[in-house]
């Protein structure tokens, strides 16, 4: 990793530049050459699994549909869905797999020489129509298979929870505001990402240093997404309230009388008269 790049994101940022004194140099280092559908493919099977159970599906992907090599495109649609489930895939990463070969064929998912030429948002726009394939994993192969030098992953859960960690809040910042606060490691934003997954480590080991400084965050406008989340969720508080305020009403208020216009007068009963006594 450069010096310049690290005395960059240092001079930017004070408490950034303790985390690199703490961790050290820079180890972020690029997966194997990039086949965009094998990296995807690969992606699909790793979701929601632990590394050791999605190695082992790619294994038997591999010797089953690929017989010994990764599977091509066309491989893939032509076997058959029980082979696949046989693998370990479920129904949804089999369409998802089947999709990704589809739009491979079709270049929309295109060959690694074009994807080179490919810009950061232009990627993630084409590969992330692709069924199964959000942001976050484009991002993840644009940082360790393209070696794009200038992501940040914000909804990332270990990115975010390293920048609460290095720079001492008390909660997670929100995506927009790690984005805010992320321009000024610009162009070298890869490597802060890597250096606030460092932070989490050294908080377990009880060896991440206190922020050089206090840190004042960004304020940023909520996106209409977290704008509408967020009064979901002030609705959802205010509803049990607002049935014990209706039940309660509704208990001790009077009987609704019944017939005749509301605020007519009610015709009084006949006295009862002793016999014998004048009207």
């Amino acid at each position: 990793m450069s010096q310049h790049i690290l005395a960059h994101l240092s001079s930017a940022d004070p408490v950034l530049a303790g985390l690199i004194h703490a961790v050290g140099p820079c180890a972020l280092a690029l997966q194997s050459e990039c086949h965009p559908f094998e990296a995807l493919a690969q992606a699909i099977a790793h979701q929601q699994l632990n590394g050791t159970a999605a190695n082992t599906i790619l294994k038997r992907f591999i010797d089953g549909c690929g017989q010994g090599a990764f599977p091509t495109p066309q491989m893939v649609l032509a076997a058959s869905e029980r082979s696949l489930r046989a693998a370990g895939f479920s129904f949804a990463k089999v369409a998802a797999l089947r999709d990704l070969a589809d739009k491979t064929l079709a270049a929309l998912v295109p060959e690694a020489a074009v994807l080179l030429a490919l810009g950061d948002e232009e990627i993630v726009t084409r590969l992330t129509q692709v069924r199964g394939i959000g942001r976050w994993t484009v991002e993840m192969m644009l940082m360790f298979r393209l070696g794009r030098p200038d992501v940040l992953p914000v909804d990332d859960f270990g990115v975010r929870s390293g920048f609460r960690a290095a720079y001492g809040l008390r909660k997670l910042p929100r995506p927009q505001v790690l984005a805010a606060w992320g321009e000024r490691w610009r162009p070298y934003r890869s490597t802060a990402a890597w250096y606030l997954w460092r932070a989490l480590e050294l908080e377990r080991a009880g060896q991440l240093p206190p922020p050089a400084q206090r840190v004042r965050l960004p304020r940023v406008r909520p996106g209409r997404r977290a704008a509408a989340a967020a009064t979901r969720r002030r609705r959802t508080r205010a509803a049990p309230a607002r049935r014990r305020v209706t039940s309660g009403a509704s208990s001790s208020a009077p009987p609704r009388r019944s017939g005749g216009r509301s605020g007519s007068r009610r015709r009084r009963a006949p006295r009862s008269r002793a016999p014998g006594s004048r009207r």
